[in-house]
């Protein structure tokens, strides 16, 4: 099986040494999967829907509401993969995209930011959620968040602070607003990094959360068994 990583962004170059760019991220997580690299932040995307059997877009420290060209062509060609009901898996910015482009809105959380270790509670247990936990942890790196669902999304988890975790619509879309590509210590160095416009009080209570342990390797294995149901 064959991924694409729509990149919409790159890891600046003093993270680089914690764990590369998000292709090496994603690429780590992923690792029984052959990727293909799309730059789409620097405007490359497929010619052809069907170079790969599963498109996995990635987090950005842009909005998926702005009136940028990239981001109307990333728009453009989700809604393509949803019309021809291929494969696409959202992370954080990618999740937000599955709502901007199907209909639904995304906005800044009146909540503020999340950040840190935080629990997705599922709310539909689904078939493919083998091994199956009533809720895993994941990382969080976000203040925009779905604000309304597209028709036919249905919300499958929820965090304390996030009410559209993880959504699935239709067959082949799923999303999640959380990070599992990342590792504590690239979130730790973006909390702190971050303390003006996140705020002392939530970067402090999300670099406690590190204690808790990761369940990276069970979403994995959902995200798996979703595209090969």
């Amino acid at each position: 099986m064959k991924f694409g990583l729509l990149e919409c962004d790159h890891v600046l170059d003093e993270y680089h040494h914690m764990a590369g760019d998000y292709r090496d991220m994603f690429s780590n997580l992923f690792s029984e999967v052959e990727f293909v690299f799309y730059d789409v932040v620097n405007g490359q995307l497929p010619n052809d829907i069907d170079e790969c059997d599963v498109y996995l877009c990635t987090g950005s420290r842009r909005s998926v509401y702005e009136n940028e060209e990239w981001i109307n062509q990333l728009k453009a060609f989700v809604q393509k993969l949803y019309e021809q009901q291929k494969f696409y898996i959202g992370v954080c910015f990618g999740h937000q995209m599955i709502g901007e482009a199907l209909g639904g809105k995304v906005q800044k959380s009146e909540r503020g930011w999340c950040v840190g270790v935080h629990p997705f509670d599922v709310l539909q247990k689904q078939e493919w959620m083998q091994p199956y936990q009533q809720s895993i942890n994941i990382l969080m790196m976000c203040q925009d968040q779905i604000h309304v669902l597209p028709p036919e999304a249905i919300v499958l988890a929820k965090t304390p602070l996030c009410e559209v975790g993880i959504i699935q619509v239709g067959n082949t879309f799923l999303g999640i607003q959380g990070h599992p590509e990342f590792s504590k210590e690239y979130d730790k160095i973006l909390m702190e990094n971050r303390i003006e416009r996140i705020g002392q009080e939530t970067v402090e209570t999300g670099l406690k959360s590190l204690t808790q342990k990761l369940d990276q390797v069970t979403f994995v294995q959902w995200v798996y068994n979703f595209v090969n149901k």
